[in-house]
């Protein structure tokens, strides 16, 4: 008779959908800010062409463009390399800077220098990895440019060259 029942105490738990809200939250913020120190790209330095650039020099140039199999135009500046230093150059880049009229910058391009082979039936543009230029020899050179800004002056573009590999 004189049992009391006394109700068993409920313990709450805690609100467990904030805690995993912060933590995905942390968790992402941890992700972009790894992800973006991993991704991001070194400063490049300017300091300039390579040293062995200044025993190359670029002459003879010729500008011409022609259509091709899909009817579009396709541009070619082509001239002579000639490499007065001692070593044997098997890459050379260069950077084109194409001017519009007011000589601002219409568009830049960084390409390979490819050596025109013209000792087969037609004229062959290869690397020059294929054909190398050797101390005091000259070789024809072909740049290759699928399209050029409308806005370019139709002048000869700036040419620069920006890396060379060299044996």
């Amino acid at each position: 008779m004189g049992s009391l029942i006394q109700p068993t105490p409920v313990v709450e738990e805690p609100d467990s959908s904030r805690r995993t809200i912060i933590i995905a939250v942390v968790a992402v913020i941890a992700i972009t800010i790894a992800a973006a120190l991993l991704l991001r790209s070194r400063p490049q330095s300017a300091s300039g062409p390579p040293p062995y650039a200044a025993n190359l020099k670029l002459s003879d140039f010729k500008m011409s463009a022609a259509e091709n199999f899909v009817r579009a135009t396709v541009s070619y500046v082509d001239g002579t390399l000639t490499n007065s230093g001692d070593k044997t150059v098997t890459h050379v880049m260069v950077e084109v800077q194409f001017k519009d009229e007011m000589g601002q910058l219409a568009q830049r391009e960084e390409i390979p220098m490819q050596a025109l082979k013209t000792d087969g039936p037609y004229p062959e543009a290869v690397d020059f990895s294929v054909s190398p230029l050797g101390p005091g020899q000259s070789k024809a050179f072909r740049l290759t440019f699928e399209s050029i800004s409308a806005q370019w002056n139709h002048q000869y573009p700036d040419i620069q060259v920006i890396d060379v590999a060299v044996k």
